[in-house]
């Protein structure tokens, strides 16, 4: 059975708090969800917001593969025929193959929002479905708050439903607006839905108020919705939509329903990661399946039984999604976990071989001093390729100097930090002015070596944490800095140990810029 998916990550996303998206982020966007394979996007209301109207100008020679784009609006107004509702001609004039409508389902809507009759707001309802079929559109109709209206007046409701599909919408998505319905509740509607509505397609549109958006939405299509729609990392109104990331595998993988083009789920980890990083937001290290910690395992029994047989600790196979596993590093974690993570590097390595014996005892010093490697897999891997004798630097930091200046006033304090580097015989300088001495660090470190690796434009830091080691030395104490790297497609971290902050900071730096560099490298060799 096929699962169509509608991403409203444009839409719905775009409203959620702290999300803003350029022109140029939305058209980003959606190249990544079409790569992705969502059947639909839903990129916005050209009626309403000018930014989604030049959008729609502008999307329109895309070459997307898979997905269709679908503009979004409300009903007509009361009292105006649909053909006369400048909010519906902006919707045609958007030019997408599909029209996303909603309409009002709960009678206290009707009454107390619109302010309409019953009878009005059916009619709105029919008309605007009819005058878009009319036009040759997709219509899919959103029943707005359908399950809270389900509840107060389920005769209404379905009223509402049997408009919309007698005018020829081609989906009815049932919509829990406010996120606060349960997932007996929600499956029960849906079933009653199918009744008394066999046709069209019925969809299901969650919010996660509850926490229950991703069981609303399993158990609506275990009911029978063969249409979803949510936001591929999750944000959106208020708590958020469901997130396609965590559901989508999980259609796929435990309920065999076909969502993507064949292949493509491996690939899911990796756009998530991009769509997040275009909106400025972290995915949360939890998130199922493509989260950092979703295969995460951390010594003793669970270390030893993945290590084993995968399937003692894992749910799925990490890469099905495009992920990674890792045994964390620790007081636990012993020569088996190190040499797990070391077969990335060369897969001849076991808990017994040389190597790992030397990277147990080096790790184990290194600790002593205040490293940890448990979160900076980036780092361990240089440490590995170290030993390996696979590590060549690609570039020498000669010296650098960073300045804090504080000026009393209203004068803003600023840091400038200037860089010496040695790439392959040639020096370059330079420097640059930060929000504070690390910034401007990273600032000038990547300014000198741009230069020499271009690919190093789109890196930038994502997380920085310091950890005072032995409080008992006050400021003369031990730092450990962790710090998280992205450049758009990939996450990784580094660690870096000193009594100097700074000093603390650049071994960061440095080890994250080296992966990065590694990491290109090798793809280009594939």
């Amino acid at each position: 059975m096929h699962i169509e998916i509608l991403d409203t990550t444009l839409r719905d996303g775009a409203q959620g708090e702290g999300i803003v998206f350029s022109v140029r982020d939305k058209l980003a966007v959606a190249q990544a969800l079409d790569e992705l394979g969502v059947a639909w996007i839903e990129a916005g209301n050209p009626g309403s917001n000018p930014k989604d109207l030049e959008f729609f100008r502008l999307a329109s020679p895309l070459r997307l593969g898979t997905a269709k784009l679908c503009a979004f609006g409300s009903t007509r107004k009361k009292g105006v025929k649909a053909a006369d509702d400048g909010q519906l001609r902006s919707l045609l004039e958007a030019e997408t193959e599909g029209v996303v409508i909603f309409g009002k389902s709960w009678d206290l809507h009707v009454s107390e929002v619109l302010r309409v009759s019953a009878e009005e707001n059916i009619a709105m309802i029919a008309e605007t479905v009819a005058f878009l079929k009319a036009a040759g559109r997709t219509v899919i109709y959103d029943a707005e708050h359908f399950f809270d209206g389900y509840t107060a007046n389920a005769v209404y409701a379905l009223s509402t439903i049997k408009a919309a599909a007698d005018a020829g919408a081609d989906r009815i998505v049932l919509c829990d607006t406010n996120g606060g319905t349960f997932p007996d509740a929600v499956a029960a509607a849906v079933r009653e839905v199918k009744q008394a509505v066999p046709q069209p397609c019925i969809g299901i549109h969650a919010h996660n108020d509850s926490g229950l958006a991703l069981a609303n939405t399993i158990s609506a299509v275990q009911a029978g919705c063969a249409h979803v729609q949510g936001t591929l990392v999750g944000f959106g109104e208020r708590c958020g939509n469901t997130a396609l990331a965590a559901l989508i595998p999980s259609m796929e993988l435990k309920l065999k329903l076909r969502c993507l083009p064949e292949g493509n789920l491996a690939r899911i980890s990796g756009l998530t990661r991009r769509v997040a990083e275009i909106a400025n937001v972290s995915i949360n290290d939890d998130m199922p399946y493509v989260g950092g910690h979703a295969f995460s395992h951390k010594g003793g029994m669970h270390s030893d039984g993945v290590l084993k047989d995968r399937r003692s600790f894992e749910h799925i196979d990490p890469e099905a999604v495009g992920n990674d596993r890792h045994i964390l590093l620790s007081e636990v974690g012993g020569r088996s976990a190190i040499a797990e993570r070391a077969k990335k590097i060369d897969a001849a390595i076991t808990k017994d071989h040389p190597v790992s014996a030397a990277l147990a005892e080096k790790i184990k010093n290194l600790e002593a001093e205040g490293w940890s490697f448990e979160g900076a897999d980036a780092s361990f891997e240089i440490l590995v390729r170290r030993e390996l004798g696979l590590y060549q630097p690609r570039f020498h930091i000669e010296a650098y100097r960073v300045m804090s200046e504080h000026p009393t006033g209203e004068t803003i304090a600023c840091s400038h930090a200037w860089v010496k580097v040695l790439v392959e015989g040639q020096h370059e300088i330079a420097a640059a002015e930060g929000d504070g001495p690390v910034n401007a660090l990273d600032g000038a470190l990547r300014r000198a070596l741009t230069r020499f690796f271009p690919g190093l434009a789109q890196v930038r830091l994502e997380d920085y944490k310091v950890r005072v080691i032995d409080g008992k030395e006050a400021t003369a104490a031990q730092v450990r800095v962790l710090i998280e790297s992205t450049d758009g497609e990939r996450s990784w971290n580094t660690v870096g140990v000193s009594a100097d902050i700074i000093d603390a900071s650049r071994a960061a730096l440095v080890d994250s810029i080296e992966y990065k560099l590694i990491g290109d490298m090798e793809r280009r060799k594939e």
